[in-house]
């Protein structure tokens, strides 16, 4: 296996993102989609004519998922919303935990199998662990997978059973094994981040399985192999690193998203580009994220 090699990172949207989060790549649509959780955006770059769209909602927004076209499934507060961002269509909602009021939807993405994961937190960030994992299948059936989260994020997924998914505000990464019935079979912590690292965010893989990390407070993206050593770091301009998949013509193009959230003057002053949009070139490639797949049922009663 060759040694991982990245060029500069390279600002795409100088958008002062509060809480970016959620990258995603639409091969179709040659885009980065990505979110501001906290000014409740769905942001837009289409990387071939550098045109750049903005579609608002009206809640919080952890992630968005593609099922086809122009319709997504959006990670909102207390729901979890299928619409046409074309049209603004609102198609189907399903509620998400309606007895925890403070919690909201943070990081997400679908399995190899095209089943929606995502996890829970408290909005307010108090030290508390009101957050869950789950799972949506192709039927919309909705399974808490786990619980006892205090910040959610991940997952990446090795394969339909293995994957990893974090807990930010314990500098945790576990590696977690479930079987046919979504029970976890075994948990792991794959990863503990040092305080001076800051906290393990977003994150995904690439085609040999080594582990790309976002870096809250740690202005970089870190990348592990399978034993979880680090071979290779990314630098960036930016202190709050929250989200990273590949994509591009090759997709061997990382994107990454950042947060000014919390930042002071004084590191408004010192990491400058905050909040922005990056691209970063690798002579590696990761995996195409799935679409989130609908039974046939599902299609055609809602499609």
């Amino acid at each position: 296996m060759s040694k991982i090699q990245t060029s500069e990172p390279k600002t795409l949207w100088k958008l002062k993102c509060k809480l970016g989060e959620g990258t995603l790549w639409v091969k179709e649509h040659n885009s980065i989609y990505f979110v501001d959780i906290k000014k409740k955006q769905i942001c837009i770059l289409n990387t071939n004519n550098n045109k750049k769209k903005i579609f608002k909602v009206n809640k919080e927004i952890g992630f968005l998922a593609h099922i086809r076209d122009n319709i997504f499934i959006l990670g909102l507060q207390g729901e979890l919303r299928i619409q046409n961002l074309k049209s603004k269509k609102i198609i189907k909602s399903i509620l998400i935990e309606p007895d925890i009021k403070l919690n909201r939807t943070n990081d997400g993405k679908t399995d190899p199998a095209g089943n929606l994961w995502f996890g829970t937190m408290d909005n307010l960030e108090r030290k508390i662990e009101k957050g869950s994992l789950y799972k949506l299948d192709k039927n919309l059936i909705l399974t808490k997978v786990d619980t006892n989260y205090m910040i959610t994020n991940g997952p990446a997924f090795i394969d339909q059973y293995n994957f990893y998914h974090t807990d930010s505000s314990k500098k945790l990464i576990y590696k977690i094994k479930i079987n046919k019935k979504d029970k976890i079979i075994s948990k792991k912590i794959f990863k503990k981040f040092p305080i001076k690292d800051g906290s393990p965010d977003g994150m995904t893989l690439d085609k040999n399985q080594n582990l790309w990390v976002a870096h809250y407070h740690g202005a970089c993206v870190s990348v592990f192999n399978k034993k979880g050593n680090l071979i290779h770091k990314i630098e960036l301009p930016a202190k709050n690193i929250t989200n990273c998949t590949f994509g591009g013509k090759k997709n061997s193009e990382i994107f990454i998203t950042s947060a000014t959230k919390g930042m002071n003057a004084r590191e408004l002053k010192k990491y400058s580009y905050s909040g922005f949009l990056f691209s970063v070139k690798t002579n590696t490639r990761g995996f195409l994220q799935k679409k989130f797949i609908l039974s046939n049922e599902k299609k055609r009663s809602l499609l």
